[in-house]
């Protein structure tokens, strides 16, 4: 079972600043993707759906039938998510969001030594996994709801906060959670960034700078588990 914790600290698995590494990595993986993993965005199955409904009102049955394969995948990683991680609770002293940075790690590695040459759908199911994953795993910091792989929740939470400040209702809560998704979605988009500058320099061993940050993540999340336990 996990330790306990004084309640006022928060815990090491909802730190803001592993939330905003993790959503710099989401942003990362979305221009890998499109960048030289076939000009998709891997981090969210909306698109897929738009996409799936085109095909099948164009009876293009074959394309279809292709696009339930990373929808599948997404969904598979959400399962996989939910039913690893009751165990790890109940044995381990390391919060499962460890134990996922590792998962996550795993197939970064993986991806980056894939050869240039290698089917492009490779990627694109791994990331659609491992985003499904992160997405399911990392859902709340500091008392806030917060999506880590995709900015559409942050930027309607933007608007509702600028809703309330203009109105004067609950300004300092408001203030707050305008901050923080203006964070969130600062980080994607440099991700983003970094992203496309080391895809231009590096290919496909450019999703292994996503090791840097999921490194830092990682390790903390690790320490601060292990010195609670001691």
């Amino acid at each position: 079972m996990y330790p306990m914790r004084n309640k006022r600290e928060t815990p090491s698995n909802e730190k803001k600043w592993i939330f905003l590494l993790m959503t710099f990595i989401g942003g990362y993986y979305g221009a890998f993707t499109y960048s030289i993993r076939g000009g998709v965005f891997c981090n969210a199955q909306t698109g897929n759906f738009v996409l799936l409904a085109m095909a099948l009102g164009n009876r293009n049955w074959q394309r279809a039938v292709y696009y339930l394969i990373p929808i599948t995948a997404y969904c598979m990683g959400a399962f996989i998510s939910e039913m690893a991680a009751h165990p790890v609770k109940r044995t381990h002293s390391i919060h499962w969001e460890a134990h996922l940075i590792m998962i996550e790690m795993a197939a970064v590695l993986f991806m980056g030594f894939l050869p240039e040459s290698a089917p492009v759908q490779i990627t694109q199911v791994l990331v659609n996994f491992i985003c499904s994953m992160q997405y399911n795993t990392f859902r709340r910091t500091e008392g806030l709801a917060v999506a880590t792989t995709f900015c559409t929740n942050h930027i309607r939470q933007v608007g509702a906060a600028l809703s309330h400040i203009v109105q004067h209702d609950e300004e300092h809560e408001s203030v707050r959670k305008l901050s923080m998704h203006l964070e969130m979605i600062g980080m994607f988009v440099l991700g983003g960034i970094f992203s496309t500058i080391f895809c231009g320099m590096l290919l496909g061993k450019a999703i292994w700078i996503a090791l840097i940050p999921l490194s830092a993540a990682l390790f903390d999340l690790v320490r601060s588990d292990l010195s609670a336990r001691k």
